[in-house]
């Protein structure tokens, strides 16, 4: 039992990257909301789940130094891929109410955001929250962990990493992202080009009339009507959205 003590630590130090990587940045779980307790607790009990099923597939404990050191950083750098991939689901509503934000006029009261930065707005603030809550109320949590456990087939400790495959899916996910963002904020965006267009008319024809000092509050207070209106069908087009592309993440 003492003997077989240092290569069962191993595999569970190995272990232990790939899936402390990810949940660093899963939706919902790696949240920085999430106190750190927690989340660990979450890690741990993961390793201890999974351990005895993966260990006849794992690796041996390595004799040289260099080759262990080249382990950890590969698995950590797996798990961190993967924890990004679902990662950038979810950030796709925060990005959406930053441009939301900006497009009726609350760009300036600026929240801060341990996702997104220093730099967001009270609607991307809220967004981001919205996004984990929703994640973790649906139990679409269960979809990148399942797909972290089936990585193990399709990614094995030890074997040679191809990077063309996992930098074209950060790329694509990175754009799915966006236009997922760009589409969930287009009747903000629409409303806000009409009446800025409308606002730019009405200057034409009335120029002594201070305009967008007067319209400002109108734009703001319309903009969160409008935005209250839209929310639940935002939401519901986010969350079928984010299921299809933590799905697709699990998948590849």
């Amino acid at each position: 039992m003492l003997e077989a003590l240092p290569a069962l630590a191993f595999q569970a130090v190995l272990v232990l990257a790939r899936l402390g990587g990810a949940v660093l940045l899963l939706p919902g779980l790696g949240e920085a909301d999430v106190p750190a307790s927690i989340r660990l607790a979450l890690v741990l009990l993961l390793v201890a789940t999974l351990l005895p099923g993966l260990a006849p597939g794992l690796p041996p404990l390595p004799a040289e130094l260099p080759e262990l050191l080249r382990l950890m950083l590969v698995e950590t750098g797996v798990g961190l891929w993967l924890g990004l991939l679902a990662r950038l689901v979810a950030l796709a509503l925060g990005q959406a109410g930053q441009i939301i934000a900006l497009m009726i006029g609350l760009a300036s009261p600026l929240q801060t955001d341990p996702m997104l930065g220093a730099q967001s707005t009270a609607t991307g603030r809220l967004f981001s929250l919205l996004a984990a809550t929703l994640v973790l109320s649906t139990g679409l949590y269960g979809v990148p962990l399942r797909a972290l456990a089936e990585s193990y087939v399709v990614l094995p400790p030890g074997a040679p990493l191809t990077f063309d495959q996992g930098v074209e899916a950060l790329a694509q996910a990175v754009a799915d992202s966006m236009a997922l963002a760009l589409r969930l904020a287009a009747p903000l965006v629409l409303a806000a080009v009409l009446g800025n267009f409308a606002l730019g008319l009405l200057a034409r024809v009335a120029p002594q009339v201070q305009v967008f000092t007067i319209a400002a509050p109108g734009q703001i207070i319309a903009g969160l009507l409008l935005l209250g209106m839209l929310l639940p069908a935002m939401l519901a087009v986010w969350l079928a959205a984010a299921g299809d592309a933590l799905i697709l993440v699990g998948g590849g």
